[in-house]
């Protein structure tokens, strides 16, 4: 469905699960436009939640919104949610979904009961993390060029586009390269090949803007401060991930109060989902729902 905000905008947001359950607002990846998962959605389902998944400015059928900051993707899920009916909600970013959860447990924190991290980014201006550090070569370049500025990222963007807009499951491993350890790549197999790949063809249908607009904000201030985040988080992360290496993991853990952290040395970026039910028993336990 696609909602119409008032600003003249418009989201697409998907619903998987009982129409009576808990919302349970699900940020997916970057790039990734808005699609059912599955290994998420289904224990998701299983516990009662009805999971909303959002197609971020500029994914898909949502309208671009150049120069967004992380923090403004609060806004937005309180409007979809008032035009739902929904009130308070449970919340977790996958990768680059994990800033835009983050930000629902700052600046939502009457509404937000509980959020969770799974593989997800730390502050570019982070005190004391190496940003790239650890990061597979495609990311390095990505990221060298979101700090170069729009230009030059959105001519890496559009040269990686290109390779992703017809992929396959049988083809996700090897345009993936540098950024899958082994135990990523093992993991990507059958079905699960298939979702991944749907959700990069997803994300670049109607171009790269969305893309483009999540790595841009993620190298700027974000618009809140994990610090004074007062809403229970749960963050995990795999040591063996090199799209967002482990010490984004440890560092959300560290500065983020009262964190309850789950930092897997075996698992990667993607493998780490397969925790995914501890990760929905975690989330519903921190908020007490």
């Amino acid at each position: 469905m696609r909602i119409a905000l008032a600003d003249g905008r418009a989201l697409e947001v998907l619903a998987f699960g009982p129409e009576d359950g808990r919302p349970f607002v699900l940020h997916l990846g970057t790039p990734s436009g808005p699609r059912d998962v599955p290994s998420l959605t289904g224990p998701a389902a299983e516990r009662g939640l009805r999971t909303l998944v959002f197609g971020r400015p500029g994914y898909a059928g949502s309208t671009p919104r150049p120069g967004r900051r992380v923090a403004d993707v609060a806004g937005d899920v309180a409007e979809v949610l008032d035009h739902l009916g929904y009130d308070r909600f449970v919340t977790l970013g996958w990768s680059g979904g994990g800033p835009h959860a983050l930000a629902c447990a700052a600046l939502l924190p009457d509404r937000c009961a509980a959020a969770a991290t799974l593989a997800g980014v730390a502050p570019h201006d982070a005190g004391g993390l190496d940003w790239t550090e650890g990061m597979g070569p495609e990311n390095i370049v990505e990221f060298g060029a979101a700090i170069a500025g729009p230009e030059a990222l959105t001519e890496v963007l559009d040269h990686q586009a290109a390779g992703l807009a017809r992929v396959t499951g049988a083809e996700i491993a090897a345009a993936l390269g540098g950024l899958l350890p082994p135990v990523d790549a093992a993991e990507l197999t059958g079905d699960f090949a298939d979702a991944v790949a749907l959700g990069f063809r997803t994300a670049v249908s109607t171009g790269t803007a969305g893309w483009r607009d999540d790595d841009l904000a993620f190298v700027r201030p974000w618009g809140f401060e994990p610090w004074a985040i007062t809403v229970p988080v749960c963050v995990w992360q795999g040591g063996q991930d090199l799209m967002v290496p482990p010490g984004h993991g440890a560092w959300l853990a560290a500065h983020i109060p009262g964190a309850r952290a789950h930092l897997d040395p075996e698992a990667g970026h993607l493998s780490l989902v397969q925790h995914a039910d501890g990760i929905v028993d975690d989330l519903l336990a921190a908020a007490g729902w």
